[in-house]
């Protein structure tokens, strides 16, 4: 079955809620994804920053599979030897935390959002408002919709949950401003995603630490997007040594196969007993295998030292492209989570993304005017000088 007869399936049998390529997508392995009509394309964007080990990892189908073998399923009313593995691994690389497995980055979110009111319900506290921050993006059910701070996403959704605010990402004066006796926790991407891949200016994180602490505030880090070894470190907030008291997590968690995790202090986390909080499939056998299959992959593979000589190698690349094009404005981001920000006319980054496309690249735009590169955290040099020569190519015409 070619491309062109899947689209047609889609066109017929399939929701339109996603603004898709006209790509249909067979079969991939590492940084290479081939679609139905033959076509390979090398993929930098990796699945949104899911397949930070890149297509069908070996370590991770070869989990699943002997997983799938002896159990696939059961419910939360019974322990399984993954998922107590894999929360003592996350409790190892990260802080001191309990683990509440999940399905997804926004269930994820939700569940911290949860967690922060429990918290403070118990606790005696009136205290239930959570402050985000502007070009946020924490996810799209209700709770992390209303946390996110980005208007078009809200737009034909009101009302939205009631007790969220959002203020200027950055700026701890308009946090400080903004907080008071109702704010129960902040939220905040430590390397924004969506909004434009922005990553927190120095002393921010402690800034908002102190702020927190001053206020018995929890500090909540969504790490979806820019944990897991994204930026060099297992997680963002690693960089600036501040630890929250909620971290969530998802996206490369499972190197592609469906997970999503919170992890919370233990005294915060005891306000989730029996019955305040569940999913059925949240850490299932399978997804807390191949879980596992990525943390000691990332262990293994030195991959977090591979982030960071890669990282090193693109940015001094991209940075050498302002003097070919001036409307590239700036090169932003952490480790391989890498945004070029254009001045440029509405729509001309996104065509140059969709040639890039023709030209066997996946990259993508974000806020129409961001070209942002997410690729396998096992990448190498050579494949990104590849990737990026396509992109200079591609801005040549497009642009020059």
């Amino acid at each position: 079955m070619n491309s062109q007869k899947i689209v047609k399936k889609y066109e017929k049998s399939v929701a339109p809620n996603y603004g898709r390529l006209p790509v249909a997508l067979l079969e991939g392995k590492g940084c290479k994804v081939k679609d139905a009509d033959g076509k390979v394309y090398l993929d930098l964007l990796s699945g949104l920053g899911a397949n930070i080990l890149g297509h069908s990892p070996t370590a991770v189908t070869t989990a699943v599979a002997k997983q799938a073998k002896k159990l696939m399923h059961t419910s939360n009313l019974f322990y399984t030897e993954p998922q107590g593995e894999l929360a003592e691994e996350l409790v190892k690389i990260a802080f001191p935390s309990q683990a509440l497995f999940v399905n997804s980055g926004a269930e994820a979110v939700e569940s911290a959002l949860k967690l922060t009111r429990k918290y403070h319900h118990d606790k005696g506290s009136s205290s239930f408002e959570i402050l985000s921050t502007s070009n946020s993006f924490h996810g799209r059910t209700y709770g992390a919709l209303s946390a996110t701070g980005q208007r078009k996403y809200h737009t034909g959704f009101a009302p939205l949950v009631p007790g969220f605010g959002h203020v200027p990402y950055g700026k701890i004066s308009a946090m400080t401003s903004a907080a008071n006796d109702r704010t129960a926790g902040i939220i905040v991407e430590v390397v924004q995603g969506e909004g434009g891949v922005n990553p927190a200016p120095d002393g921010y994180l402690q800034e908002l630490r102190e702020l927190c602490d001053k206020y018995d505030i929890l500090l909540i880090f969504d790490e979806v997007q820019c944990g897991m070894g994204r930026t060099g470190k297992w997680f963002a907030w690693q960089h600036e040594g501040v630890t929250p008291d909620i971290m969530t997590l998802s996206k490369g968690l499972g190197g592609g196969f469906p997970i999503g995790a919170m992890l919370a202090k233990p005294e915060v986390m005891s306000s989730f007993g029996p019955g305040t909080h569940a999913s059925t499939f949240g850490g299932g056998p399978m997804a807390c295998a191949a879980a596992l299959a990525v943390i000691e992959t990332i262990k293994e593979k030195k991959v977090l030292q591979n982030v960071v000589k890669v990282s090193r190698m693109v940015f001094s690349e991209l940075e050498k492209m302002k003097e070919e094009f001036p409307s590239l404005i700036e090169v932003r981001g952490r480790g391989l989570m890498i945004g070029m920000e254009f001045d440029l006319p509405p729509g001309v980054c996104t065509d140059v993304v969709a040639e890039c496309l023709k030209e066997g690249l996946i990259i993508n735009c974000i806020q129409d005017k961001v070209i942002r590169f997410l690729p396998p955290l096992n990448v190498t040099e050579k494949e990104m000088m590849n990737g990026i020569e396509i992109l200079r190519g591609v801005l040549c015409k497009k642009i020059s």
